[in-house]
């Protein structure tokens, strides 16, 4: 159940502008740290309403043996595509979730719902051409900056993509055309990230190397994994005034008989449930609410959390520094509170911690 901070007024708000902050551009992080572990760690206490600043690499120090941390082993696929129209233009295409078209679409005739980036936008009927190899047909215009395309390769999307695709950087990440280098290769894995489909990184789980797993196993600190393929949703922003009118975008979960039977034999056992991510967060409160209980499960997941939402399976959050007005904002501040939330932004823009993807994190006691 969800704390109230002492001294901390926790007042609930459906309006959005309530949830808005001034980020200024040098605080986003533009590079990934070298050493994952090495980011800073802002502890929030819900019960005292304090914040203390550490390293990520002292993590294992907050938590015990009580503690399950449930990770999300998603892997970002080469998404990101250039190519040309038909008739010469240059054109890019990102495939927006394709886990989700695969589940909702006829199996004989599947189609991918993309951003489409050209000097003119490409007609319905015409062929972009991304190599020999691949290309796809443009079906129809679904909404403002984003077309259902149908890929021509012979191959399943992943492998395709894996062939033909690039990394899907952030759009926060203002490089010169945003082409990833090798180390966004390497670091905007999770590196225990094992089942491809997301077009955005889980990034709470970017500040975890081989060495914290290995030290938080040894401390007898277990975890356990399931799979939500973040979609290029976590991106889009949240348009209504009243917040619960938003709909949450749709995405791919699944998570296997072994795992499930983890997570809900340690919470039988007292433990407290640490997610590390919203991803993670999300998932789980899902199955509580849909399901009743932690269960084996494949299939979309569009939980949408805001305050006053009451939690019923998550513990402690890790989790990185988010956009004003988004939904990730909204789900830490029905963690929290909206209050100790924008208190601890207020404190970490002071200390000049690094937000967003590459950025620092925190996590929420």
């Amino acid at each position: 159940m969800n704390k109230k901070p002492a001294n901390i007024r926790n007042t609930i708000s459906y309006d959005l502008d309530d949830y808005d902050f001034p980020v200024p551009p040098e605080a986003i992080a533009q590079e990934p740290r070298e050493k994952r572990e090495k980011a800073r760690l802002l502890v929030v206490d819900r019960s005292t309403g304090k914040l203390h600043h550490c390293f990520f690499s002292q993590l294992p120090g907050l938590l015990d043996e009580k503690d399950l941390i449930v990770l999300n082993d998603t892997r970002v696929i080469p998404a990101r595509l250039f190519g040309r129209k038909e008739t010469g233009g240059k054109v890019e295409v990102l495939v927006i979730d394709p886990n989700v078209d695969l589940a909702t679409a006829n199996e004989r005739d599947v189609s991918f719902e993309c951003m489409v980036k050209a000097s003119k936008p490409p007609k319905q009927g015409s062929l972009l051409i991304f190599s020999e190899k691949l290309k796809a047909r443009v079906l129809e215009k679904v909404r403002e900056g984003r077309t259902r395309l149908k890929f021509i390769s012979g191959k399943p999307i992943e492998l395709a993509l894996e062939e033909h695709g690039v990394m899907p950087l952030p759009p926060y990440i203002k490089r010169k055309d945003r082409v990833p280098l090798d180390k966004d290769v390497k670091y905007y894995q999770t590196v225990y990230a094992r089942s491809p489909g997301a077009v955005a990184s889980p990034t709470a789980g970017l500040h975890f190397s081989e060495e914290l797993l290995e030290e938080l196993s040894s401390r007898g600190i277990e975890t356990a994994m399931l799979t939500l393929h973040v979609g290029y949703g976590t991106f889009s922003p949240i348009r209504c005034r009243d917040i619960r009118e938003h709909r949450m975008h749709a995405e791919y979960l699944e998570v296997s008989p072994g795992e499930a039977r983890k997570i809900s034999e340690a919470r039988a056992r007292g433990k407290r449930i640490v997610a590390v991510g919203t991803t993670v967060v999300r998932a789980l409160e899902f199955l509580a609410t849909r399901k009743g209980a932690i269960v084996p499960y494949r299939g979309l997941c569009d939980h949408f959390i805001y305050p006053g939402y009451r939690f019923k399976i998550v513990s402690r959050i890790i989790t990185n520094f988010h956009w004003p007005k988004s939904s990730l904002i909204l789900l830490v501040s029905a963690f929290a509170g909206r209050e100790l939330i924008l208190k601890a932004y207020r404190e970490a823009l002071d200390k000049e911690y690094r937000f967003f993807s590459y950025g620092d994190a925190m996590i929420i006691l």
